[in-house]
């Protein structure tokens, strides 16, 4: 047996023993449920991951929906993408009229956040649905413009048992982390903004 074949035979071995392992522990999970997830952290990627989801549900026939927290008049891609190729197959709802520093009034940036989650509701709620995505509705958690309590039970006690939801931005308050099924953190590791490259086109938006 060459050395070659010696090592091939190894790791189709290894590769045996991996998958009877990996086999036994599937047998044990069985359940299925709806998650309530969360992308947080400085890493860009929230968002970017979270639209990944998406178009996965839009390729599996899932209905779904996203409501836009913040972000308000700001175009982005996957936003014109979703509303002219796809708008039957995902609700894209906008509730902020942009970034907290550029419309300095927190009356509005408060009541665009209540409206944006009285829609999240509605569309969390309708039976027709199987994934909705909260973009950015971490920001508003943040500076208190929704109350985490309210969301929080909202998704323990009312979310409908095998509806998905996907809440994303940084700073994820604990009480959120602690409620949900899966957490993500996206890690800054470096950024060209840092090097005053500006945001680019098909990276950022």
């Amino acid at each position: 047996m060459t050395e070659n074949t010696e090592a091939d035979a190894r790791h189709a071995e290894k590769m045996r023993k991996i998958k009877a392992a990996r086999d036994k522990m599937m047998e044990s999970k069985t359940e299925e449920k709806g998650l309530v997830m969360v992308h947080t952290g400085p890493g860009k990627g929230k968002s970017s991951s979270g639209f990944g989801m998406i178009m996965r549900c839009i390729a599996h026939e899932m209905p779904c929906a996203v409501v836009q927290f913040i972000k308000g008049n700001w175009e982005t891609g996957e936003r014109t993408f979703l509303r002219e190729r796809f708008a039957d197959e995902c609700k894209f709802v906008v509730s902020g009229e942009g970034f907290t520093w550029e419309t300095q009034d927190r009356a509005r940036d408060v009541a665009a956040a209540q409206a944006g989650w009285e829609k999240a509701k509605e569309l969390i709620l309708d039976p027709a649905i199987q994934f909705v995505m909260l973009d950015e509705i971490n920001i508003a958690l943040r500076y208190d413009y929704l109350d985490i309590d309210e969301v929080v039970d909202f998704l323990l006690t009312q979310k409908p048992h095998m509806t998905h939801v996907l809440l994303t931005g940084r700073n994820a308050k604990p009480e959120l982390i602690e409620a949900a099924d899966l957490v993500t953190e996206m890690t800054l590791v470096k950024h060209p903004f840092r090097d005053g490259i500006k945001a680019q086109v098909g990276v950022e938006f």
